[in-house]
């Protein structure tokens, strides 16, 4: 069962090209995971509308388990933005 999400979110920062920006949400629903990702990316710049190169705007990369979030160091309801790098250590 999934309890935090790690999503992409396809944002371009004021005078930037598109690029995926990751965040890692705490938060155990899905669809809440996603647009609280978006709430931060719109933060950084424009966010996109539809789908970029064959990239989704907005995409639930992977979930976490409660014991994958105590290793991540990731709390219930807290959202850490990981930035623009593919990021390895969350994945894994």
């Amino acid at each position: 069962m999934a309890a935090g999400w790690l999503i992409a979110v396809m944002v371009a920062p004021r005078g930037e090209r598109m690029q995926r920006h990751y965040y890692a949400v705490g938060d155990a629903d899905r669809h809440r995971a996603e647009w609280t990702a978006v709430d931060c990316a719109v933060r950084i710049g424009d966010v996109a509308t539809s789908p970029i190169e064959g990239a989704e705007p907005v995409e639930a990369v992977r979930p976490y388990t409660l014991a994958k979030m105590a290793t991540l160091g990731l709390k219930p309801g807290e959202v850490r933005e990981l930035g623009w790098k593919h990021p390895r250590r969350w994945l894994g």
